[in-house]
Protein backbone atom coordinates (compact mmCIF):
# COMPACT_ATOMS: atom_id res chain seq x y z
CA UNK A 1 0.00 0.00 0.00
CA UNK A 2 1.30 3.39 -1.00
CA UNK A 3 1.76 5.67 1.69
CA UNK A 4 0.88 9.20 1.23
CA UNK A 5 2.11 12.52 2.37
CA UNK A 6 -0.91 14.52 2.73
CA UNK A 7 -4.56 14.94 2.24
CA UNK A 8 -4.63 16.30 -1.90
CA UNK A 9 -2.44 13.85 -2.86
CA UNK A 10 -4.59 10.55 -1.56
CA UNK A 11 -8.08 12.17 -2.83
CA UNK A 12 -6.01 12.54 -6.26
CA UNK A 13 -5.72 8.53 -6.30
CA UNK A 14 -9.25 7.59 -7.99
CA UNK A 15 -9.00 3.48 -7.74
CA UNK A 16 -6.94 3.30 -4.13
CA UNK A 17 -9.54 5.82 -2.26
CA UNK A 18 -12.99 6.27 -1.64
CA UNK A 19 -15.04 8.55 0.55
CA UNK A 20 -17.33 9.14 3.04
CA UNK A 21 -19.32 12.21 4.23
CA UNK A 22 -19.91 10.06 7.67
CA UNK A 23 -19.47 6.11 9.12
CA UNK A 24 -23.40 4.92 8.19
CA UNK A 25 -24.30 2.67 11.04
CA UNK A 26 -27.28 1.23 9.86
CA UNK A 27 -26.78 1.36 6.31
CA UNK A 28 -22.60 -0.21 6.79
CA UNK A 29 -22.76 -1.93 3.08
CA UNK A 30 -22.62 1.68 1.91
CA UNK A 31 -18.84 1.31 3.00
CA UNK A 32 -18.47 -2.21 3.31
CA UNK A 33 -18.31 -3.01 -0.02
CA UNK A 34 -15.21 -0.94 -1.14
CA UNK A 35 -13.94 -2.33 2.27
CA UNK A 36 -14.41 -5.81 0.07
CA UNK A 37 -13.65 -4.57 -3.38
CA UNK A 38 -10.13 -2.68 -1.99
CA UNK A 39 -9.44 -6.28 -0.21
CA UNK A 40 -10.19 -8.36 -3.36
CA UNK A 41 -8.31 -6.00 -5.43
CA UNK A 42 -5.57 -4.15 -4.73
CA UNK A 43 -6.10 -2.46 -1.69
CA UNK A 44 -7.01 1.29 -0.80
CA UNK A 45 -7.51 3.95 1.51
CA UNK A 46 -11.57 4.94 3.23
CA UNK A 47 -11.82 8.46 4.29
CA UNK A 48 -14.68 9.16 6.48
CA UNK A 49 -15.33 13.09 6.96
CA UNK A 50 -15.20 14.28 3.23
CA UNK A 51 -18.44 15.40 1.35
CA UNK A 52 -19.57 14.28 -2.10
CA UNK A 53 -17.99 17.57 -3.38
CA UNK A 54 -14.56 16.59 -1.51
CA UNK A 55 -14.97 19.80 1.01
CA UNK A 56 -13.81 18.34 4.24
CA UNK A 57 -16.66 18.76 7.60
CA UNK A 58 -14.84 15.74 9.49
CA UNK A 59 -16.25 13.55 12.22
CA UNK A 60 -18.08 14.86 15.22
CA UNK A 61 -16.79 11.78 17.38
CA UNK A 62 -14.19 9.69 15.33
CA UNK A 63 -13.11 7.86 18.06
CA UNK A 64 -16.40 5.76 18.51
CA UNK A 65 -16.83 5.83 14.64
CA UNK A 66 -13.63 3.91 15.39
CA UNK A 67 -14.94 1.48 17.41
CA UNK A 68 -17.57 1.26 15.46
CA UNK A 69 -15.95 0.57 12.48
CA UNK A 70 -13.96 -1.78 13.32
CA UNK A 71 -16.54 -3.90 15.19
CA UNK A 72 -18.97 -3.78 11.97
CA UNK A 73 -15.93 -5.56 10.18
CA UNK A 74 -15.68 -8.25 12.10
CA UNK A 75 -19.32 -9.18 11.67
CA UNK A 76 -20.18 -8.56 8.23
CA UNK A 77 -16.83 -9.43 6.13
CA UNK A 78 -15.12 -12.80 5.95
CA UNK A 79 -12.66 -13.73 6.23
CA UNK A 80 -11.93 -10.09 7.62
CA UNK A 81 -9.07 -8.32 5.57
CA UNK A 82 -5.96 -6.95 7.35
CA UNK A 83 -6.74 -2.96 7.98
CA UNK A 84 -5.31 -0.55 9.78
CA UNK A 85 -7.09 2.62 11.48
CA UNK A 86 -5.51 6.21 12.34
CA UNK A 87 -6.86 9.88 12.70
CA UNK A 88 -5.87 12.71 10.25
CA UNK A 89 -6.53 16.22 11.46
CA UNK A 90 -7.04 18.64 8.33
CA UNK A 91 -6.20 21.98 7.90
CA UNK A 92 -9.26 23.86 9.18
CA UNK A 93 -9.21 21.56 12.51
CA UNK A 94 -11.81 18.78 11.20
CA UNK A 95 -10.84 14.94 12.38
CA UNK A 96 -10.93 12.67 9.45
CA UNK A 97 -10.75 8.63 10.06
CA UNK A 98 -8.78 6.71 7.60
CA UNK A 99 -9.69 3.22 7.16
CA UNK A 100 -6.61 1.55 4.86
CA UNK A 101 -7.53 -2.21 3.91
CA UNK A 102 -4.55 -4.03 2.54
CA UNK A 103 -4.73 -6.14 -0.57
CA UNK A 104 -5.79 -9.69 0.59
CA UNK A 105 -4.13 -13.02 0.07
CA UNK A 106 -7.54 -14.81 1.13
CA UNK A 107 -9.96 -14.32 -1.52
CA UNK A 108 -12.98 -13.69 -2.31
CA UNK A 109 -13.74 -11.50 1.15
CA UNK A 110 -17.56 -11.16 1.26
CA UNK A 111 -19.66 -9.01 2.80
CA UNK A 112 -22.63 -10.57 4.18
CA UNK A 113 -25.96 -8.97 5.79
CA UNK A 114 -30.25 -9.26 5.57
CA UNK A 115 -29.30 -12.84 4.29
CA UNK A 116 -26.79 -12.08 1.34
CA UNK A 117 -23.41 -12.63 0.50
CA UNK A 118 -21.49 -10.57 -2.26
CA UNK A 119 -18.10 -9.87 -2.72
CA UNK A 120 -16.83 -6.41 -4.40
CA UNK A 121 -14.13 -5.75 -6.65
CA UNK A 122 -12.88 -2.33 -7.50
CA UNK A 123 -13.12 -0.86 -11.20
CA UNK A 124 -11.43 2.37 -11.51
CA UNK A 125 -13.30 4.17 -8.97
CA UNK A 126 -15.89 2.65 -8.39
CA UNK A 127 -17.09 -1.06 -5.92
CA UNK A 128 -18.74 -3.05 -8.27
CA UNK A 129 -20.42 -6.47 -7.03
CA UNK A 130 -18.15 -9.82 -8.17
CA UNK A 131 -19.83 -11.66 -11.09
CA UNK A 132 -19.23 -15.17 -11.58
CA UNK A 133 -16.07 -15.13 -13.58
CA UNK A 134 -14.37 -12.88 -11.29
CA UNK A 135 -15.33 -14.91 -8.35
CA UNK A 136 -13.72 -18.32 -10.21
CA UNK A 137 -10.44 -15.57 -10.63
CA UNK A 138 -10.25 -14.34 -6.67
CA UNK A 139 -10.95 -18.06 -6.09
CA UNK A 140 -7.64 -18.96 -7.59
CA UNK A 141 -5.92 -16.23 -6.18
CA UNK A 142 -7.09 -17.04 -3.10
CA UNK A 143 -5.50 -20.69 -3.62
CA UNK A 144 -2.53 -18.94 -4.50
CA UNK A 145 -3.03 -20.02 -8.26
CA UNK A 146 -3.54 -19.08 -11.66
CA UNK A 147 -6.18 -20.59 -14.16
CA UNK A 148 -3.06 -21.39 -16.58
CA UNK A 149 -1.49 -23.31 -13.77
CA UNK A 150 -4.85 -25.32 -13.05
CA UNK A 151 -5.11 -29.24 -14.41
CA UNK A 152 -7.18 -29.61 -17.68
CA UNK A 153 -9.33 -33.07 -18.29
CA UNK A 154 -7.51 -33.81 -21.79
CA UNK A 155 -5.47 -36.72 -21.50
CA UNK A 156 -1.34 -35.13 -22.34
CA UNK A 157 -0.61 -38.33 -24.33
CA UNK A 158 -3.72 -37.44 -26.86
CA UNK A 159 -1.80 -34.41 -27.91
CA UNK A 160 1.41 -33.22 -29.93
CA UNK A 161 3.30 -29.72 -29.58
CA UNK A 162 4.87 -30.06 -33.00
CA UNK A 163 4.63 -26.03 -33.31
CA UNK A 164 6.27 -25.75 -29.78
CA UNK A 165 9.01 -27.73 -29.97
CA UNK A 166 10.14 -25.93 -33.74
CA UNK A 167 10.20 -22.63 -31.84
CA UNK A 168 11.98 -24.23 -29.18
CA UNK A 169 14.56 -25.80 -31.22
CA UNK A 170 14.88 -22.40 -33.45
CA UNK A 171 15.34 -19.94 -30.29
CA UNK A 172 17.52 -22.04 -27.86
CA UNK A 173 19.37 -24.57 -30.21
CA UNK A 174 18.31 -27.53 -28.37
CA UNK A 175 15.32 -29.96 -28.30
CA UNK A 176 12.23 -30.03 -26.23
CA UNK A 177 12.19 -33.32 -24.51
CA UNK A 178 9.32 -35.30 -22.82
CA UNK A 179 10.27 -34.09 -19.12
CA UNK A 180 11.04 -30.51 -19.90
CA UNK A 181 6.63 -30.46 -20.86
CA UNK A 182 6.13 -31.10 -17.05
CA UNK A 183 8.66 -28.72 -15.96
CA UNK A 184 7.26 -25.80 -18.06
CA UNK A 185 3.79 -26.83 -16.25
CA UNK A 186 2.54 -28.09 -19.34
CA UNK A 187 1.66 -31.37 -17.57
CA UNK A 188 0.03 -31.93 -14.23
CA UNK A 189 0.62 -34.71 -11.58
CA UNK A 190 -2.16 -36.52 -12.76
CA UNK A 191 -1.09 -36.88 -16.35
CA UNK A 192 -3.28 -34.44 -17.78
CA UNK A 193 -2.41 -31.31 -19.36
CA UNK A 194 -2.60 -27.86 -17.39
CA UNK A 195 -4.75 -25.40 -19.13
CA UNK A 196 -1.24 -24.00 -20.59
CA UNK A 197 -0.63 -27.62 -21.87
CA UNK A 198 -3.76 -27.40 -23.97
CA UNK A 199 -3.37 -24.01 -24.71
CA UNK A 200 0.08 -24.46 -26.62
CA UNK A 201 -1.01 -28.43 -28.19
CA UNK A 202 -1.35 -28.19 -31.78
CA UNK A 203 -5.14 -28.82 -31.98
CA UNK A 204 -5.79 -26.81 -28.89
CA UNK A 205 -9.22 -28.44 -27.17
CA UNK A 206 -10.03 -24.76 -25.48
CA UNK A 207 -12.45 -23.57 -28.27
CA UNK A 208 -12.58 -20.22 -27.36
CA UNK A 209 -8.54 -19.82 -27.73
CA UNK A 210 -8.98 -18.24 -30.90
CA UNK A 211 -8.47 -15.40 -33.28
CA UNK A 212 -10.69 -13.51 -35.60
CA UNK A 213 -9.17 -11.10 -37.69
CA UNK A 214 -10.58 -8.62 -40.52
CA UNK A 215 -9.59 -6.03 -42.79
CA UNK A 216 -12.56 -3.75 -43.01
CA UNK A 217 -13.60 -1.51 -46.11
CA UNK A 218 -13.27 1.78 -44.99
CA UNK A 219 -13.29 3.16 -41.33
CA UNK A 220 -15.93 1.39 -39.61
CA UNK A 221 -17.37 -2.11 -39.61
CA UNK A 222 -20.28 -0.93 -42.07
CA UNK A 223 -18.13 0.68 -44.94
CA UNK A 224 -19.75 0.28 -47.82
CA UNK A 225 -21.53 -2.44 -50.35
CA UNK A 226 -18.38 -4.62 -49.23
CA UNK A 227 -17.99 -4.45 -45.24
CA UNK A 228 -14.82 -6.59 -44.99
CA UNK A 229 -12.52 -7.22 -47.74
CA UNK A 230 -10.78 -10.07 -46.22
CA UNK A 231 -11.55 -12.24 -42.80
CA UNK A 232 -10.06 -15.36 -41.08
CA UNK A 233 -10.33 -16.61 -38.24
CA UNK A 234 -7.80 -19.10 -36.45
CA UNK A 235 -7.74 -21.84 -33.60
CA UNK A 236 -4.97 -23.90 -32.73
CA UNK A 237 -1.92 -23.53 -30.68
CA UNK A 238 -0.88 -20.07 -29.22
CA UNK A 239 2.24 -20.15 -31.15
CA UNK A 240 -0.01 -20.74 -34.37
CA UNK A 241 -2.45 -18.24 -33.23
CA UNK A 242 0.70 -15.90 -32.95
CA UNK A 243 2.08 -16.53 -36.43
CA UNK A 244 -1.30 -16.83 -38.11
CA UNK A 245 -2.17 -13.62 -36.61
CA UNK A 246 0.99 -11.74 -37.52
CA UNK A 247 0.64 -12.68 -41.17
CA UNK A 248 -2.49 -11.68 -41.66
CA UNK A 249 -1.56 -8.13 -40.59
CA UNK A 250 1.53 -8.33 -43.01
CA UNK A 251 -0.76 -9.50 -45.91
CA UNK A 252 -3.54 -6.64 -45.17
CA UNK A 253 -0.92 -3.96 -44.67
CA UNK A 254 1.06 -2.00 -46.93
CA UNK A 255 4.73 -0.53 -46.70
CA UNK A 256 5.54 2.81 -48.43
CA UNK A 257 8.65 4.33 -50.15
CA UNK A 258 10.39 7.31 -50.70
CA UNK A 259 13.07 7.33 -53.35
CA UNK A 260 16.64 8.53 -51.81
CA UNK A 261 19.92 9.20 -53.90
CA UNK A 262 21.32 5.67 -53.05
CA UNK A 263 18.59 3.70 -51.30
CA UNK A 264 14.44 3.55 -50.28
CA UNK A 265 13.22 5.02 -47.08
CA UNK A 266 10.84 2.74 -45.83
CA UNK A 267 7.37 4.01 -44.30
CA UNK A 268 5.28 1.58 -43.24
CA UNK A 269 1.37 1.66 -42.34
CA UNK A 270 2.03 -0.42 -38.94
CA UNK A 271 5.43 -0.77 -36.92
CA UNK A 272 6.21 -4.64 -36.64
CA UNK A 273 7.12 -4.63 -33.14
CA UNK A 274 4.64 -2.44 -31.30
CA UNK A 275 1.91 -5.08 -33.50
CA UNK A 276 3.86 -7.96 -32.71
CA UNK A 277 4.19 -7.42 -28.97
CA UNK A 278 0.19 -6.25 -28.85
CA UNK A 279 -0.32 -9.91 -30.47
CA UNK A 280 2.04 -11.35 -27.88
CA UNK A 281 0.18 -9.29 -24.75
CA UNK A 282 -2.95 -10.40 -26.19
CA UNK A 283 -2.65 -13.93 -25.92
CA UNK A 284 -0.92 -14.34 -22.95
CA UNK A 285 -2.73 -12.14 -20.63
CA UNK A 286 -6.03 -12.27 -22.07
CA UNK A 287 -8.43 -13.54 -19.53
CA UNK A 288 -9.40 -17.18 -20.12
CA UNK A 289 -11.92 -17.57 -17.64
CA UNK A 290 -14.18 -15.69 -19.79
CA UNK A 291 -15.65 -18.36 -22.60
CA UNK A 292 -16.82 -17.86 -25.24
CA UNK A 293 -14.75 -14.50 -26.03
CA UNK A 294 -11.95 -14.41 -28.49
CA UNK A 295 -8.79 -12.49 -29.66
CA UNK A 296 -10.03 -9.84 -32.50
CA UNK A 297 -7.65 -7.82 -34.96
CA UNK A 298 -9.81 -5.43 -36.75
CA UNK A 299 -7.86 -3.69 -39.72
CA UNK A 300 -9.56 -0.78 -41.12
CA UNK A 301 -8.09 2.57 -43.66
CA UNK A 302 -7.10 4.73 -40.73
CA UNK A 303 -6.13 2.26 -37.54
CA UNK A 304 -5.65 -1.03 -36.65
CA UNK A 305 -7.45 -2.74 -33.42
CA UNK A 306 -6.38 -5.56 -31.34
CA UNK A 307 -8.93 -6.74 -28.83
CA UNK A 308 -8.47 -9.30 -26.02
CA UNK A 309 -10.91 -10.14 -23.32
CA UNK A 310 -10.31 -9.09 -19.84
CA UNK A 311 -9.07 -5.97 -18.39
CA UNK A 312 -6.18 -5.08 -16.11
CA UNK A 313 -5.52 -7.82 -13.32
CA UNK A 314 -5.60 -4.88 -10.67
CA UNK A 315 -8.87 -3.50 -11.66
CA UNK A 316 -7.60 -0.04 -13.03
CA UNK A 317 -8.32 1.20 -16.03
CA UNK A 318 -5.27 1.75 -18.37
CA UNK A 319 -6.11 5.10 -20.17
CA UNK A 320 -5.80 6.26 -16.47
CA UNK A 321 -2.33 5.14 -16.17
CA UNK A 322 0.77 6.35 -17.31
CA UNK A 323 2.01 3.63 -19.22
CA UNK A 324 5.89 3.87 -18.83
CA UNK A 325 4.99 3.55 -15.09
CA UNK A 326 2.59 0.35 -15.78
CA UNK A 327 4.62 -2.80 -14.07
CA UNK A 328 4.01 -6.11 -15.39
CA UNK A 329 1.35 -7.87 -14.21
CA UNK A 330 0.98 -11.68 -15.32
CA UNK A 331 -2.58 -13.08 -14.95
CA UNK A 332 -1.20 -16.10 -16.76
CA UNK A 333 2.58 -16.35 -15.10
CA UNK A 334 2.66 -19.90 -16.39
CA UNK A 335 2.47 -18.78 -19.80
CA UNK A 336 4.39 -15.86 -19.83
CA UNK A 337 7.41 -18.29 -18.32
CA UNK A 338 7.54 -20.27 -21.57
CA UNK A 339 6.84 -17.57 -23.77
CA UNK A 340 9.97 -15.88 -22.15
CA UNK A 341 11.80 -18.85 -23.10
CA UNK A 342 10.65 -19.25 -26.34
CA UNK A 343 11.94 -15.34 -27.11
CA UNK A 344 8.40 -14.37 -27.65
CA UNK A 345 8.37 -11.58 -24.78
CA UNK A 346 11.10 -10.73 -21.68
CA UNK A 347 10.46 -12.17 -18.54
CA UNK A 348 10.22 -8.48 -16.84
CA UNK A 349 8.67 -5.02 -18.02
CA UNK A 350 5.83 -3.93 -19.51
CA UNK A 351 5.46 -4.51 -23.06
CA UNK A 352 2.74 -1.18 -23.78
CA UNK A 353 6.16 1.05 -23.03
CA UNK A 354 7.37 -0.80 -26.15
CA UNK A 355 4.38 -0.65 -28.09
CA UNK A 356 4.47 3.12 -28.07
CA UNK A 357 8.06 3.63 -28.44
CA UNK A 358 8.37 1.51 -31.60
CA UNK A 359 6.04 3.78 -33.16
CA UNK A 360 8.34 6.49 -32.18
CA UNK A 361 11.04 5.64 -33.63
CA UNK A 362 9.24 4.99 -37.16
CA UNK A 363 10.63 7.56 -39.86
CA UNK A 364 7.02 9.45 -40.48
CA UNK A 365 5.85 8.81 -36.88
CA UNK A 366 3.83 12.30 -35.46
CA UNK A 367 2.66 12.77 -32.05
CA UNK A 368 -0.97 12.22 -33.13
CA UNK A 369 -0.22 8.90 -34.38
CA UNK A 370 0.55 7.51 -30.95
CA UNK A 371 -0.81 4.12 -30.15
CA UNK A 372 -4.29 4.14 -27.52
CA UNK A 373 -4.83 2.35 -24.94
CA UNK A 374 -7.96 0.80 -23.20
CA UNK A 375 -9.28 -0.92 -20.93
CA UNK A 376 -12.54 -1.57 -18.71
CA UNK A 377 -13.95 -4.72 -16.74
CA UNK A 378 -14.34 -6.88 -19.63
CA UNK A 379 -11.69 -6.08 -22.31
CA UNK A 380 -8.19 -4.52 -23.20
CA UNK A 381 -7.90 -2.62 -26.36
CA UNK A 382 -4.89 -1.65 -27.85
CA UNK A 383 -5.19 1.08 -31.13
CA UNK A 384 -2.61 1.42 -34.00
CA UNK A 385 -2.95 4.07 -36.15
CA UNK A 386 -2.42 3.75 -39.62
CA UNK A 387 0.95 5.71 -39.64
CA UNK A 388 0.65 6.55 -43.63
CA UNK A 389 -3.51 7.17 -43.63
CA UNK A 390 -2.99 10.96 -43.69
CA UNK A 391 -0.31 11.17 -46.28
CA UNK A 392 -2.20 8.80 -48.63
CA UNK A 393 -5.16 11.14 -48.61
CA UNK A 394 -3.21 14.30 -49.29
CA UNK A 395 -1.45 12.29 -51.97
CA UNK A 396 2.23 13.57 -50.27
CA UNK A 397 3.57 10.43 -51.29
CA UNK A 398 1.40 9.49 -54.78
CA UNK A 399 0.10 6.28 -54.43
CA UNK A 400 1.68 4.39 -57.19
CA UNK A 401 4.74 4.59 -54.59
CA UNK A 402 3.13 1.86 -52.83
CA UNK A 403 5.27 -1.25 -53.35
CA UNK A 404 5.35 -4.55 -52.31
CA UNK A 405 7.58 -5.62 -48.83
CA UNK A 406 9.99 -7.79 -51.51
CA UNK A 407 10.88 -4.53 -53.38
CA UNK A 408 11.87 -2.26 -50.96
CA UNK A 409 15.75 -2.91 -51.25
CA UNK A 410 15.86 -3.23 -54.98
CA UNK A 411 18.45 -0.30 -55.48
CA UNK A 412 20.75 -0.93 -52.39
CA UNK A 413 23.65 -0.99 -54.14
CA UNK A 414 27.24 -2.78 -53.43
CA UNK A 415 25.36 -6.43 -52.48
CA UNK A 416 24.35 -9.24 -54.26
CA UNK A 417 21.28 -10.16 -55.79
CA UNK A 418 21.11 -13.18 -53.10
CA UNK A 419 21.63 -10.45 -50.23
CA UNK A 420 19.03 -8.23 -52.01
CA UNK A 421 16.61 -11.63 -51.55
CA UNK A 422 17.44 -11.77 -47.69
CA UNK A 423 16.55 -7.98 -46.86
CA UNK A 424 14.02 -8.09 -48.86
CA UNK A 425 12.61 -11.08 -47.09
CA UNK A 426 13.70 -9.33 -43.70
CA UNK A 427 10.78 -7.61 -41.89
CA UNK A 428 11.95 -4.66 -39.17
CA UNK A 429 12.47 -5.46 -35.53
CA UNK A 430 12.09 -9.16 -36.18
CA UNK A 431 15.16 -11.35 -34.78
CA UNK A 432 15.52 -14.08 -37.48
CA UNK A 433 18.48 -17.16 -37.48
CA UNK A 434 20.81 -18.28 -40.32
CA UNK A 435 18.78 -21.57 -40.34
CA UNK A 436 15.48 -19.03 -40.78
CA UNK A 437 17.29 -16.78 -43.47
CA UNK A 438 18.62 -20.57 -45.44
CA UNK A 439 15.12 -21.74 -45.54
CA UNK A 440 13.60 -18.54 -46.79
CA UNK A 441 15.92 -17.83 -49.83
CA UNK A 442 16.57 -22.08 -50.39
CA UNK A 443 20.22 -21.90 -49.74
CA UNK A 444 22.71 -23.96 -48.13
CA UNK A 445 23.46 -22.45 -44.54
CA UNK A 446 27.38 -22.04 -45.03
CA UNK A 447 26.73 -19.82 -47.69
CA UNK A 448 24.20 -18.37 -46.00
CA UNK A 449 26.26 -17.05 -42.89
CA UNK A 450 28.81 -15.30 -45.66
CA UNK A 451 26.32 -13.20 -47.10
CA UNK A 452 24.79 -12.28 -43.76
CA UNK A 453 28.30 -11.67 -42.16
CA UNK A 454 29.09 -9.39 -45.04
CA UNK A 455 25.57 -7.68 -44.82
CA UNK A 456 26.66 -6.90 -41.13
CA UNK A 457 30.09 -5.41 -42.32
CA UNK A 458 28.24 -3.35 -44.43
CA UNK A 459 25.89 -2.06 -41.69
CA UNK A 460 22.22 -3.56 -43.38
CA UNK A 461 21.84 -5.86 -40.52
CA UNK A 462 22.85 -6.06 -36.85
CA UNK A 463 23.71 -9.07 -35.27
CA UNK A 464 22.83 -9.66 -31.43
CA UNK A 465 25.95 -12.28 -30.15
CA UNK A 466 28.72 -14.08 -31.09
CA UNK A 467 27.84 -17.75 -29.98
CA UNK A 468 25.08 -20.61 -31.55
CA UNK A 469 22.57 -18.26 -30.07
CA UNK A 470 23.13 -15.00 -32.98
CA UNK A 471 20.25 -13.98 -34.08
CA UNK A 472 20.04 -11.37 -37.37
CA UNK A 473 18.29 -8.13 -37.48
CA UNK A 474 17.70 -5.67 -40.48
CA UNK A 475 18.94 -2.01 -39.66
CA UNK A 476 16.22 0.45 -40.18
CA UNK A 477 16.52 3.52 -42.59
CA UNK A 478 18.03 6.44 -40.60
CA UNK A 479 15.04 9.43 -40.46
Amino acid sequence: MRQFNNLEELIGEATEYDKKQAVELKKPKSWCKSVSAFANTSGGILIFGIANDNSVIGLPDAEHDAEAVSEIMKNRLSPVPEFHLSFHVAENGKKLLLLQVFKGEETPYYYSADGTTEAYIRIGNESVPADSTDLKRLVLRGRNSSYDSQNSPFEAADYSFTKLRERFKVWTGKSLVEKDLSSFGMIGTNGNLTNTGALLADESPIRWSRVFCTRWNGKTKGGGIVDALNHAEYAGSLISLLNDAESFIKNNSKTIWKKLPDSRLELPEYVHRSYFEALVNALIHRDYLINGSEVHIDIFDDRMEIYSPGGMPDGTLIQDRNIKGVPSIRRNPVLADIFARLGYMERSGSGLGKIREAYEFSANYSQDKAPVFYSDRSQFLVTLPNLNYEQLQKEEIPSDKVADVADRVADIADISERQKQILSSMEIGTEYSSNDIADMIGLKGAMTRRLLNDLVDKGLLNKTAETNRRRYLKVPPAK
